[in-house]
């Protein structure tokens, strides 16, 4: 009798009717056209049956190899940060109301998430200081790729988009994927090789009739504040282009919102909104325009509305009120193919946002100034490094240059060496700014974890970089 598994329904009968369907005999001819010298001629070598007690000591095992990002010795940033998560947010966005609901298609049965994903466009529009802000994107790095496409659709005829050349590396190799398709052209624009200010003068050169929107990140992907926002803001207006701002939102405690100085569209990453970094993922894109109708009906994403009935009593209710996926429209029409949202983020940066309220994330942010300006400082006071080697002002990350033959290689295997994870080494991405690491300081850090790494980083640079 034929062995079936209890959990694959694939018997030889469903195999043998599969292949005759394609018109294969075997399973060897429906991969004949893999060349031979490609294949694996022998089993994979995978270990035979083990009990749970077994596999648990060997996920523990491996799991111990690992080193906890938590314990303020991790200084790794470059967009994605470590932050304090409260108990509570947590346990509350787990909950099966939140964790096991589905994509709210049917109204009627979805209030609850509906409702909370509406408190979330509510609570992030108000902290922008922005009109609309949808139910969420994947990431920082789609949601100002959607804006680059966004900007071209209402901006017609129109088909440049201009970025700052300090922008996130990743964050444009994701922009020219999305772009590449439509005939979007990207240009960067230059920037102070000593502050990192965005050029007005390369700005105005390179801004005409022919361009649907503008760029600029505060803070920006290497840490320091852009203090131009004003000028750069009446410059993009004047051509009549869009203002596209990416911001960390955390960094709203103490810096003026985007929408204070006349941002059309808003992108930022939600990750730091009580979301672990988790290996990299997920992360959470919030995506946010202004009361235009002609930027509205352009968003990509889904919109949620609170509506009510017709009659008294009344009763409010939430409803999809824009969803211009291509699962629900006409294909060639679908002003976005986003799929799976980050709801469940979209959620936990919710009650994060709720838990700290107006004072507690102003205090974050002031906590992280505080924490990142200390840092920066005393390595500055180190012979052989310059903190921030660019920018004046910064929130949370900032450049560090070492100097005198030292390598940003060498200091980050040394730091490894005494159990603490520097910054993300620059050296490749910016060659101008020599042998730098990009650090991230946050709340997390403790006075006697900032106090150690700047004593690691004297040893390290004082010995040349070897490590003892």
């Amino acid at each position: 009798m034929e062995y079936k598994h209890p959990w694959i329904p694939m018997t030889k009968a469903t195999e043998k009717e599969m292949l005759e369907s394609i018109g294969k005999k075997s399973l060897d001819d429906l991969f004949s056209n893999i060349p031979e010298k490609f294949r694996l001629p022998r089993d994979l070598n995978l270990p035979g049956s083990h009990s749970e007690i077994e596999v648990t000591r060997r996920i523990q095992e491996l799991a111990a190899k690992n080193k906890p990002a938590d314990t303020g010795r991790v200084f790794l940033g470059a967009g994605i940060g470590l932050h304090y998560i409260p108990a509570i947010v947590p346990a509350l966005a787990t909950r099966s109301e939140f964790l096991t609901s589905y994509t709210s298609y049917q109204a009627e049965i979805s209030q609850g998430m509906l409702q909370t994903l509406f408190e979330y466009q509510s609570l992030l529009a108000e902290i922008l200081d922005i009109d609309v802000v949808n139910s969420s994107m994947y990431d920082m790095a789609t949601a100002v790729a959607e804006a680059a496409r966004m900007s071209a659709r209402v901006k017609k005829q129109r088909s440049r988009f201009l970025v700052p050349g300090t922008i996130n590396p990743e964050h444009y190799k994701v922009i020219q994927t999305y772009t590449e398709p439509v005939d979007i052209e990207l240009e960067k624009i230059d920037y102070d090789k000593h502050t990192g200010l965005m050029s007005l003068a390369d700005l105005e050169s390179k801004i005409d009739n022919q361009v649907a929107g503008v760029y600029i990140e505060n803070p920006s992907y290497l840490g320091f504040i852009e203090t131009q926002v004003d000028e750069i803001s009446r410059i993009v207006h004047d051509k009549e282009a869009l203002l596209v701002v990416g911001v960390d939102v955390l960094s709203l405690g103490l810096i003026r919102p985007p929408g204070n100085y006349g941002a059309d569209i808003v992108v930022a990453e939600g990750q730091h909104l009580g979301s672990p970094m988790t290996f990299g993922g997920p992360l959470l894109g919030i995506f946010g325009c202004t009361n235009d109708r002609k930027l509205i009906y352009q968003m990509p994403g889904r919109l949620v509305g609170m509506t009510r009935t017709e009659k008294e009593p009344y009763e409010d209710g939430f409803v999809l009120t824009l969803s211009p996926r291509e699962q629900h429209i006409r294909r060639e029409k679908a002003t976005s193919n986003i799929c799976s949202n980050q709801a469940l983020a979209a959620v936990t940066a919710t009650i994060y946002i709720s838990l700290l309220g107006p004072t507690g994330l102003k205090q974050v942010s002031e906590t992280i100034t505080f924490n990142a300006n200390y840092t920066a400082r005393m390595l500055d006071r180190i012979h052989g490094v310059k903190a921030p080697a660019i920018g004046e002002s910064i929130w949370k990350e900032f450049v560090v240059r070492f100097e005198n033959g030292v390598t940003a290689k060498d200091v980050h295997e040394g730091l490894l060496e005494r159990g603490i994870h520097g910054g993300k080494i620059l050296t490749e991405e910016f060659p101008t700014l020599g042998e730098s690491m990009l650090f991230c300081v946050t709340e997390i850090h403790s006075k006697e974890n900032i106090d150690e790494l700047i004593q690691a980083v004297e040893n390290i640079v004082s010995e040349g970089g070897v490590a003892q």
